[in-house]
């Protein structure tokens, strides 16, 4: 494989993928520290981004910078930009730039030829299930099916006495994640599929908000966040047929849940279930399409959904 080496660490790659190797001192980002070892797809690559650095007209050094394609990469999608904690981003020193950038046109040679993502992809470029992390005001843990914010003595008084909020992948709309600025604390939120405008609340009092501190702790929340939105993208376990029955399509709009009354929320779709049975007959063709289900599996899981209607 070749090979090329920056401050952030290594990037090996051949015609299938970029393997990335975080460097992990104790100066590192703590995002490359729990991450360590990432491998990304050739067919994730949309683009390969590089740019020289330079700084009273002397040249300082080189950037190199993977962008992903729609819905593959959840970091820079919650927001990674905003801290140091990028993980598809390489710099260097000014005498190596001629051959970064000769890596950086081979790498988007690669990608050039490669096919498109599966499903999943994003799944496999977050930290391995269970993830728990523990932060300022207490821990998150999501096992991919749910995710839990429990709070500790540095949470609010209203926070303590409730002690835990868990809430399902299919009740979930996004998870935010919003750095500290050095004078307030970061935060983790989960956002709902409610439906309707959720009430504004204070961070510090707010059930579905967990603070952090800037650093160590701002990485992990990075981590935790991004994870849950890969899964939210592929709808459930990574591989897992069984869970596209129990989430949205990952390339489509988010659709609520059935009312049990057989009503959407608001009362203007008379049949909610149709289209959420449909839209899951539409996903698992586009699995048999693409290989990953046997024509037995396919069938079924379609006569199976067909029983809902």
């Amino acid at each position: 494989m070749e090979k090329v080496t920056g401050k952030q660490g290594s990037w090996s790659f051949d015609d299938e993928k970029v393997v990335i190797e975080y460097a992990t001192g104790w100066l590192a980002p703590a995002l490359h520290k729990a991450l360590v070892r990432s491998e990304v797809p050739m067919e994730a690559i949309a683009d390969v981004e590089f740019r020289p650095r330079k700084g009273g007209g002397k040249k300082k050094g080189w950037e190199l910078r993977l962008r992903l394609h729609e819905r593959t990469d959840p970091y820079s999608f919650v927001g990674a930009s905003l801290s140091r904690d990028e993980p598809f981003l390489l710099t260097g020193d000014a005498k190596q730039e001629l051959v970064a950038e000769y890596h950086a046109d081979q790498i988007r040679f690669a990608a050039g030829r490669a096919g498109t993502p599966a499903p999943d992809t994003a799944t496999r470029l977050v930290a391995p299930l269970p993830l728990h992390i523990q932060v300022h005001e207490g821990t998150a843990a999501f096992d991919g099916s749910s995710l839990s914010l429990q709070w500790a003595g540095n949470a609010s008084g209203p926070k303590r006495a409730q002690q835990r909020m868990e809430y399902p992948l299919e009740r979930i709309e996004k998870v935010e994640w919003v750095p500290s600025d050095g004078w307030e604390y970061g935060l983790l939120r989960v956002v709902e599929r409610s439906g309707g405008k959720r009430k504004a609340v204070k961070p510090a009092k707010d059930l579905a908000c967990l603070l952090f501190d800037e650093g160590a702790e701002q990485g992990r929340a990075l981590l935790m966040a991004a994870t849950v939105t890969a899964y939210l993208w592929s709808g459930g376990r990574p591989g897992d047929a069984a869970a596209l029955q129990a989430a949205p399509s990952p390339e489509s709009p988010a659709l609520p849940e059935a009312d049990p009354d057989g009503a959407e929320e608001g009362g203007e779709d008379p049949d909610p279930q149709s289209k959420v049975v449909y839209a899951r007959i539409r996903e698992l063709g586009r699995l048999h399409a693409e290989g990953l289900l046997t024509d037995e599996e396919f069938s079924a899981k379609k006569a199976e959904l067909l029983d809902r209607l």
